[in-house]
This record gives C-alpha cells, structure tokens and sequence, in this order.
C-alpha cells in the first residue's frame, strides 16, 4: 500500500498572480511596502557619490568650457554623451557638479547630525532626569533656539565672518540640537520612572550609568529616527543659504549653488537649476521615507498597523 504525498496549498498562493512576471512583481512591490527599498537605495547612491567622486565625475567640476556651454542633456536635440545631464553657462558639466554636491551635502548633513545629535541626546539625558534648575536652564536654551530667526542669524554672521564651509557647518550644529534635546527629554522623564530604573538607582548604581546604561538604550530608536528626518531638513537649509548666496562658497560645487546660478537662464538652459533640484527632492524625500519607516519599525503598535 502505497501513501501519495498530497500538496497542501498555501494561503499565500491564493493571493498571488500564476503569471511569473506579475507573481515577481507582486513580491517586489510587498518588499517595497515593507521594508525602505527606494530610500534606502538613494541613502546608499548619495554615500557611493560622496565617496567616490573623483572617480565617477567624468570632468572636472570647476573647470569649464565656454565652447560647451549650455550644451543641452542627452535626451535632447544637441546633446551629446560627452555630458550627459548638460553643461551650464561657463560649459561645466552638471553631472560632475551633481556629483560633488552629493559629497558637501553629505560631510554638511553628517557632521550636523552627529554634533547635534549626540550634544542634544546628552542635554535631554541629564535635563531629563535631574530636573530642577538644570531642566529649567537646559529647556530655556532650546527655547532661544527656536525663537531666533535662523536666516537672519546666517545672513549677519556671512556678513560679518565670510562665506565657508565650516562656519555653515558650526552654524547648523547650534541650531540643529534642539529636538534631540526635546523629545530625548520627554523620553527620559517617563523612563526615570520606570522599575528597572528604580532598582539600579536602590543598587547605588551611579548617575552616569543609569543614564548611559539604562536610559540611553530606550531613546536610541527615537534618536535615530529624528536624525533621520533632520537630514532631509538640513540638505534643504543649506541649498537654501547657498540658493541666497549666504552658503558655502560660490566656487564650491553645491547643489544650491548650482541652482542658483541657473536661475538667470532657465528660459534659454533650464537644466541648470532643474538637475540640483531633481537631486535635492530625491534625497530629501528618499530621507523622509525613512524616518518614517524607521519611525514605525521602532513603534510595535505602529509596525503592527503598517504589516496588517
């Protein structure tokens, strides 16, 4: 006597396409929906291009050719593969310039997150579980942050000092602290109450290791999810300085800088402005996306919404 092995069909057979190009395409879109492919992959091409910018740059991004100017992008008439994306107004390549913004947003965008992040965790740490005169002083300097006029400030201290890098950079870092200050906080007010808390704080564990050892692990998902979105904020802020004029310097290879010199010849070049602008919105939104995820992976009750 014989036993035939019977197929017993799986619940998720019921539910994908037969058609193998479709099923791969449902199975693809599932993984996009679970987990940040697109952003992720932006995340990753923005690191690749910061790093390796002098070996994917096809010219040099300062020097031009005013024989090749305003040469339109390859999918136009004139275009030609020597500059894909275009030349602007002095023959430079847009591509290489592209490139080379992706390096100043991402050594702008790191230094201030992690400057900022870890000096605003700290003050929302301590803040959060001394209390007192120190919650007071700490919770009175995020509120001067966020009263004064940022652009104001930025415009005074170029005037005054000069246009550079490292002072946009010290410039974001002071008025970039403050909502890791808030929200670590918020956080540690709550968790200070917490039991374990408790039972460290009777074993005469020390301050610092309660806070380091005990609390920090419970803010950590909420740092890393406010970092996350302050990236995209912080690429829009300074291509908005650079836009002004009142950013990195005018000969550096930025995104805002490269759009705003476009803007004199949009009628005549518009992929001057429009390819920076094009970078800008992807990496802002790709930035977006992933808080967001990152927000709802750290949220159980958030995670579980998303997966049903």
């Amino acid at each position: 006597m014989s036993i035939e092995a019977t197929y017993v069909p799986s619940p998720l057979d019921d539910t994908l396409p037969r058609n193998p190009v479709l099923r791969v395409l449902r199975i693809s879109w599932a993984w996009m929906r679970r987990y940040p492919v697109i952003p992720f992959a932006v995340l990753v091409l923005m690191i690749v291009c910061a790093l390796f910018a002098e070996q994917l740059s096809p010219h040099d991004p300062l020097r031009g050719n005013l024989r090749a100017a305003f040469t339109p992008p390859i999918f136009m008439e004139g275009g030609t593969w020597e500059y894909p994306l275009g030349t602007d107004h002095q023959g430079r390549d847009v591509l290489s310039r592209a490139i080379y913004g992706a390096r100043i947003s991402t050594i702008i965008s790191t230094a201030v997150i992690l400057a900022g992040g870890i000096g605003g965790t700290v003050i929302g740490l301590v803040a959060g579980y001394r209390g007192g005169w120190v919650d007071q002083v700490a919770m009175r300097a995020v509120d001067f942050t966020l009263a004064m006029p940022f652009l104001l400030v930025a415009l005074v201290v170029v005037v005054v000092f000069g246009q550079s890098l490292e002072l946009i950079i010290v410039l974001l870092i002071l008025f970039g602290w403050d909502n890791f200050a808030r929200v670590v906080r918020a956080e540690t007010l709550t968790l200070r109450e917490s039991d374990y808390v408790s039972y460290a704080r009777i074993q005469g564990a020390s301050q610092a290791r309660i806070l380091f050892r005990h609390i920090l692990p419970g803010v950590v998902g909420s740092v890393l999810v406010i970092g996350s979105l302050r990236v995209g904020s912080l690429i829009l802020t300074e291509s908005t300085l650079s836009f002004l004029g009142v950013g990195v310097p005018p000969d550096t290879p930025a995104w805002g800088i490269m759009a705003s010199d476009g803007r004199q010849h949009l009628s005549r070049a518009w992929w001057i402005s429009t390819m920076p602008g094009i970078a800008i919105f992807l990496v802002v939104m790709g930035f977006n996306f992933l808080g967001d995820w990152l927000r709802d992976w750290f949220d159980p009750r958030l995670r579980q919404l998303r997966t049903n």
